[in-house]
């Protein structure tokens, strides 16, 4: 199975989202399909053995869109392309000179409305050649050429509305070609009963159809139409304005050292292994490992952290952070598309496109809604007809309902709030990796959390020093001689607490390491050892003066190593895997939102317990083998709870994908990340709080869109259909119907970018 990216064109509503999409899934080898009508894309997962892309682009053009592959190794969003500013700027023009030519085309067919109701002044030439019964086919010829260059700039319309009507799959244009193509048909049907009646004497016939010419209200449809899609498409490009700077953060160029010399080179030249040059103010332009130099680097465009991290020989540096300080030459690890950015930048491209399901059951909707629409819009013409209504009256009704119906809203109810939200996310250092992670967030009433390197730190450091027979200096020296010629990680907690406090180290004789128990060796020929208490009882090392201590140590979650020197107990150094800052903080919020926080760990039962005590944690369960933690979620969810699993190692992988939201540590493993919906670049609990606010955030969002588009056609539709025309004489005429259609899909993406006042 392959994943593809394809960018289609031609779309232009929801209904032509869900037909393309549907065309391409019925193909033999397509596992499935989801094309986004925000983004002009379409990702396909298919068999190459069975289906080829070149068919999957036919089956598209079948079905009357065009399509493509997206380039390979393109790293800019389809969304931010080109094309996309063309299609704003083609809107506009075409909205301009529409403007242009409707505003003469409005004053000329409704002059007589200012002069004769309002006794406004109007231009003596208007009066002169326009102006009553024996100027009718002068005034109705002058509309329609006004009408042309509207039609003419708008033509798009009709070609695409049509050939979609006569394939069977009506869209949007479908109803905008068949109510102002009525318009203009029965406009035209009127200049000649205006001429026919002059022509043999009946002007009043000629008067009459005079006042029904509806090239106004066809000019006015289209134009409404265009400037509803202007604000559309300029609205959209706002909602990737978070991707959009982060894109602009990656460097162009790249100073590689190359025989001795630096040489700047485009950063797609770079290969594994190239020694890069970086100075001070400048981005990183890939992956590596410092090999000279220390520096702060910026990291906030990739993990929203503000303050800058401290880098020194043998830390990672990530592509587009920004060099602070110093000068550095690092050796490159990832390159091109598998950079932490490129990667970064491909989730969340993924997960602007996918659709979540309550998005799928808008396209349903709306790809039964057009059929729909034109079938209510004939009933209803023809109803009015047959209760004796003009030819005139019941074809505005027909063409209201048609142009009102349009389905707009109701498709980018939900993909511009799922941009939006996916963009604050990235903006935040939280990757979601799909709109279906993204919806079902928000229902999560159980967070399971991983201990180790999740709510701790995930690397063991000293937290306690208790001399006994010894003072600290000598304990601290001991210790540090000793663990320092230790593999164990325990000792490396205790070796960096000595480097960094300056304690002095002794040359080590005869040293040892007895696995399971300790180690031992002499220092200035006295023997000494570190190890546990089993160890120092096999010596006969063991005072019961430290039990009590041990007892303590241990009640607290903390790991005692005991050190003996010379025949005594010199004293015990404890060593913990410490809180992560936030992690309290995190617990709290978790249990504000009304989510309950259980902790899921391989570690003994009393360090758990411990933690949970600290924490305030309802429920821990410890002493869990890696592959138990998916059966521990499994029956969490049997109980009924939707569940997220936060996690950061290879052992949480099973978890991570058997929970309804797997959200995966940044600094974990790249198994856990890769099994995980959500990513918290971070590290940080907190942000997986964010993501459950930012999901509810965004499913309001979508509920309220989805809402307001459903309520505008329920009362839009029976008002185009003449429904309160009966009872309280309420008629919505075609111009009005075109505002309100087109003000309702600007409505919903100004709805949807209320989120980007999303907080932190």
């Amino acid at each position: 199975m392959v994943k593809e990216k394809f960018v289609v064109t031609g779309m232009s509503c929801s209904a032509c989202s869900a037909h393309v999409e549907k065309a391409v899934a019925s193909l033999k080898g397509v596992k499935a399909a989801a094309v986004s009508l925000l983004t002009n894309s379409m990702t396909v997962q298919y068999d190459e053995a069975v289906v080829s892309a070149e068919e999957i682009i036919a089956a598209v053009k079948k079905s009357g869109y065009g399509a493509s592959v997206e380039n390979a190794g393109k790293t800019k969003p389809s969304y931010l392309s080109a094309a996309r500013t063309d299609e704003w700027q083609e809107m506009k023009i075409r909205f301009i000179v529409s403007l242009c030519f409707l505003i003469p085309l409005m004053y000329l067919s409704m002059y007589h409305m200012f002069w004769e109701w309002f006794r406004l002044p109007v231009p003596s030439a208007i009066l002169r050649y326009f102006h009553g019964t024996e100027n009718a086919a002068v005034f109705a010829l002058t509309q329609l050429l006004l009408l042309l260059p509207i039609v003419f700039i708008n033509f798009g319309y009709f070609t695409r509305g049509f050939r979609s009507l006569f394939r069977g799959v009506p869209n949007m244009d479908s109803l905008i070609a068949i109510g102002s193509a009525a318009a203009i048909v029965y406009g035209i049907f009127a200049l000649f009963r205006i001429g026919y009646g002059l022509g043999h004497g009946a002007f009043a016939v000629a008067e009459h159809y005079s006042m029904e010419l509806y090239f106004e209200s066809a000019g006015t449809i289209l134009t409404l139409i265009t400037l509803g899609k202007y604000l559309e498409t300029k609205s959209k490009g706002r909602t990737s304005e978070a991707i959009t700077r982060l894109i602009g953060l990656a460097p162009k160029t790249a100073l590689v050292i190359r025989d001795g010399e630096e040489q700047e080179v485009p950063v797609e030249t770079i290969s594994l292994g190239d020694l890069i040059a970086v100075k001070p103010g400048t981005s990183i332009p890939v992956d590596g490992v410092i090999e000279s130099g220390s520096t702060n680097v910026d990291e906030s465009a990739l993990t929203g952290e503000s303050i800058p991290v401290e880098k020194k020989v043998g830390d990672s540096v990530l592509s587009a952070t920004i060099n602070r300080t110093g000068y550095i030459r690092f050796r490159a690890t990832k390159v091109g598309e598998d950079t932490t950015f490129s990667q970064i930048v491909k989730l969340v491209e993924e997960a602007s496109a996918s659709k979540a399901p309550i998005a799928k059951l808008a396209d349903k909707i709306s790809g039964i809604f057009v059929p729909a629409v034109i079938l209510i819009a004939v009933l209803a013409a023809a109803v009015w007809l047959f209760m004796g209504a003009t030819v005139e009256f019941a074809l505005s009704i027909g063409i209201s309902v048609l142009v009102i119906s349009c389905p707009c809203a109701l498709g980018l109810a939900t993909p511009v709030a799922i941009m939006v939200g996916t963009g604050k996310g990235a903006e935040n250092g939280i990757l979601i990796k799909s709109g279906e992670a993204l919806e079902t967030a928000h229902s999560v009433d159980t967070v399971v959390l991983d201990k180790t390197g999740t709510i701790t730190q995930g690397c063991p450091k000293v937290t306690d020093i208790l001399p006994l027979s010894a003072n600290k200096e000598q304990l601290l020296t001991v210790a540090y001689s000793l663990e320092r010629q230790s593999e164990h990680p325990l000792a490396e907690a205790v070796v960096v607490y000595a480097e960094e406090n300056g304690v002095p180290f002794r040359e080590v004789e005869a040293f040892q390491a007895k696995f399971g128990r300790g180690v031992s060796g002499k220092l200035d020929d006295v023997l000494c050892h570190a190890g546990n208490e089993a160890y120092m009882r096999e010596l006969g090392l063991w005072e019961e003066s430290a039990f009590q201590v041990m007892e303590q140590i241990s009640d607290e979650g903390k790991t005692p190593l005991l050190f003996a020197g010379g025949g005594r107990l010199l004293g015990i150094i404890a060593v913990a895997d410490t809180l992560k800052p936030t992690s309290q903080e995190a617990i709290n919020q978790f249990r504000n939102l009304g989510v309950e926080t259980v902790m899921l760990t391989g570690d003994n039962a009393r360090t758990a317990e411990a933690i949970r005590r600290k924490l305030k944690i309802p429920q821990v369960i410890a002493e869990v083998l890696p592959q138990d933690k998916e059966r521990k979620i499994a029956e969490f969810q049997a109980q009924g709870h939707r569940v997220a699993m936060i996690g950061d190692g290879v052992n949480d992988a099973p978890a991570l994908t058997r929970a309804d939201v797997g959200i995966a540590i940044g600094a974990g493993s790249d198994v856990a990340i890769e099994s995980a919906d959500i990513v918290l670049v971070r590290s940080d609990l907190l942000d997986a709080v964010t993501a459950i606010k930012l999901s509810r955030a965004v499913m309001r969002n979508i509920r309220q869109n989805l809402f307001w588009a459903f309520f505008y056609n329920s009362i839009g539709i029976p008002l185009a259909a003449g429904v309160f025309f009966v009872w309280l004489g309420l008629k919505l005429n075609p111009m009005f119907a075109a505002a309100a259609m087109s003000l309702s899909s600007v409505c919903v993406v100004i709805n949807a970018l209320r989120l980007k006042f999303f907080r932190r």
